[in-house]
């Protein structure tokens, strides 16, 4: 399948949907989903437009991995999180919903639940902006 630059992520980086941004320079960003799986699941996409990790460049995917660290560090330390849960999906099969190559930042807590993700309601935006300045707090 080509690359979609219609995808959702990408009406994200060119503004053309709203998101509460966590983290951005000029070759990511970080929001926070609107269907997270625990409060506070961050989500960080590459600029580059690329399908999947497969399709990335490799100075796109170090791009990639060094904002997810940062932004999980900041997730951990805002949070207070125990744990962090970090994924990637690869195509429909293995669960990739949307078709921008991303990374899940997930916090974990001992005995949270975990929710589906993208089968539950929306999270709203003040609970979205709260969790976001928390961690915007620890990136600094």
């Amino acid at each position: 399948m080509a690359y979609d630059s219609n995808n959702v992520f990408a009406k994200i980086l060119r503004n053309e949907i709203p998101s509460v941004r966590v983290y951005e320079d000029d070759k990511t960003l970080a929001f926070m989903d609107v269907m997270p799986q625990a409060d506070g699941h961050v989500l960080v996409i590459p600029k580059e437009p690329a399908e999947n990790i497969l399709d990335l460049s490799s100075q796109g995917a170090a791009a990639l991995i060094a904002t997810t660290q940062k932004v999980a560090r900041a997730v951990k330390k805002g949070l207070d999180a125990p744990g962090i849960m970090i994924a990637q999906l690869n195509g429909a099969p293995a669960g990739q919903s949307v078709f921008h190559v991303h990374f899940h930042v997930v916090p974990r807590q001992h005995g949270a639940d975990f929710r589906l993700h993208a089968r539950e309601m929306m999270e709203t935006p003040d609970r979205l902006r709260d969790f976001a300045g928390k961690i915007k707090a620890a990136l600094e």
